[in-house]
């Protein structure tokens, strides 16, 4: 049975396991040498961490400055027992692997739908960037956005995220921020007394949590209506080490989190959340990732809409790399796939959306990278 170009590369792409957690070389060096024969020049970025070598490609064909890019990354969570994850399916109009949605279907996408298009023909650049650890903390976005070459000498002006969306363009996503709360006690068996349980001291501090569940869940100020749910995902949990019930725990780690979403108020929450913690005069430390927003009257998103012949486009819940890209790039979030199919046992993606895909990223390319 014949499959068309970007149902054989996604397959090919999914049979190459890339799960984040271990070293990406095999399938960077796949997708090199496929971009290099489809004219394109190629940066090769790499770090190394515990789990091995992770090597991220931006990769350019085309004179000039501005044009447009397509984004996405090549790792995926790990395969889950009880399917063969890494064995790609074709069945009843469905690909099925690990990856296939989230985003080595999309991936393929962007590849044959820039592969058509010779350098000479290009008016404007084209580039293609696929990161490595987008799973993990988004290391290799982070990576090229401070030490590539080629998109030093000059970011697309305009931009695609290949995330799966449905094909439906989204014009912002949430962000996520953690404030880990630490609260230390005295270890000692109770039948001394002679000990103090990191519980109780940080108990006032989670009571002042409880209060704030309701200010989040219904103040306006913390609401954001452009997202479903409308609200900041306000969550809280609590570790003290398994501490035995006849032992006083000697440090509770509280972590709170918040779904970040523009336009609401987040930093003042987190603020709320920190004058708590230094009330009781606990030891605090924070990480988070921004929220993405473009206006939704931006060139690129009416060409996204133009593209796949849409009149609205979209916010999601979940988060992307165009929080990374956003400060360098006009961009939108743009690919085949459901979000709810990533990351499950038998992950899959429909075969006519992601063929669709790719008239919607050629389109984009004529108008961006084509058009006087």
């Amino acid at each position: 049975m014949s499959v068309s170009p970007v149902v054989s590369l996604a397959k090919e792409l999914i049979a190459i396991p890339s799960p984040s957690q271990v070293g990406n070389d095999e399938i960077a060096h796949f997708l090199a040498r496929t971009l290099r024969a489809a004219a394109f020049e190629v940066e090769e970025l790499a770090f190394d961490d515990d789990s091995g070598r992770k090597v991220s490609l931006v990769a350019r064909k085309g004179e000039g400055k501005g044009g447009f890019g397509l984004f996405s990354h090549s790792d995926t969570v790990p395969g889950d027992a009880g399917w063969l994850p890494f064995s790609p399916e074709i069945d009843q109009g469905r690909l099925i692997g690990r990856g296939s949605a989230d985003m080595k279907g999309p991936l393929a996408a962007t590849i044959i739908a820039a592969a058509a298009y010779p350098p000479e023909q290009l008016r404007r650049p084209l580039t293609l960037v696929i990161t490595a650890d987008e799973e993990v903390g988004y290391g290799g976005a982070k990576q090229i956005a401070a030490e590539s070459k080629l998109l030093a000498e000059g970011w697309p002006q305009y931009s695609v995220v290949a995330e799966p969306t449905r094909l439906r363009p989204v014009y912002a996503h949430k962000g996520g921020a953690r404030v880990t709360v630490t609260a230390y006690g005295r270890a000692a068996h109770t039948s001394t007394d002679n000990g103090s349980s990191a519980n109780f001291v940080i108990a006032p501090f989670l009571a002042d949590m409880a209060a704030l569940v309701p200010v989040f869940k219904t103040d306006p100020r913390f609401r954001n209506a452009e997202f479903n749910p409308p609200t900041n995902g306000f969550n809280m949990v609590i570790d003290d080490g398994g501490t035995a019930a006849n032992v006083y725990a000697a440090k509770t780690v509280c972590t709170v989190g918040l779904r970040i979403m523009p336009n609401a108020h987040h930093q003042e929450a987190l603020q709320m959340i920190c004058d708590a913690a230094a009330k009781y005069n606990l030891e605090t430390s924070s990480y988070g990732f921004d929220p993405f927003y473009v206006d939704r009257t931006a060139p690129i998103v009416q060409a996204a809409l133009a593209a796949t012949g849409l009149t609205e486009a979209e916010t999601v819940p979940f988060g992307t790399e165009a929080a990374v890209y956003k400060d360098y790039t006009e961009a939108v979030i743009l690919g085949p796939g459901d979000i709810a199919q990533a990351h499950t046992v038998g992950e899959w993606i429909d075969i006519a959306q992601l063929e669709d895909a790719v008239g919607a990223y050629r389109r984009l390319i004529d108008r961006f990278c084509l058009a006087a």
